[in-house]
């Protein structure tokens, strides 16, 4: 069984797989109710989590400037920063090369 608690419109606000202070009921762990509540909130971590991905992007176009302007050096990122760039590169630079397909060609077939 999990508790939830309900909002003022009677909808699923928490949930939990322990009893909650206040005004709490128990459900079934597959109601559908139950399961709508969860999956609202996976689809507000993807918004997160696509957000954050684009972030991450920016950030390393920015420190990608930065080492280009000789404004910063590579080797004045922390270790771990610079393991994680030279990753993101090479995993880039592998993608870049499996696409056998120009942009100018993605038309043509």
């Amino acid at each position: 069984m999990t508790y939830i608690v309900r909002g003022e419109h009677g909808r699923i606000v928490t949930a939990s797989n322990a009893p909650l202070d206040g005004q709490c009921e128990q459900v079934a762990a597959d109601s559908p109710e139950l399961r709508a509540f969860i999956e609202d909130l996976a689809g507000e971590n993807n918004v997160f989590e696509s957000s954050d991905m684009k972030m991450i992007r920016a950030i390393e176009d920015v420190i990608d400037l930065l080492i280009s302007k000789n404004v910063i050096c590579i080797t004045d990122l922390p270790a771990a920063v610079q393991t994680k760039l030279m990753e993101r590169r090479s995993l880039r630079h592998s993608l870049n090369a499996l696409n056998l397909i120009g942009e100018d060609e993605q038309g043509l077939i």
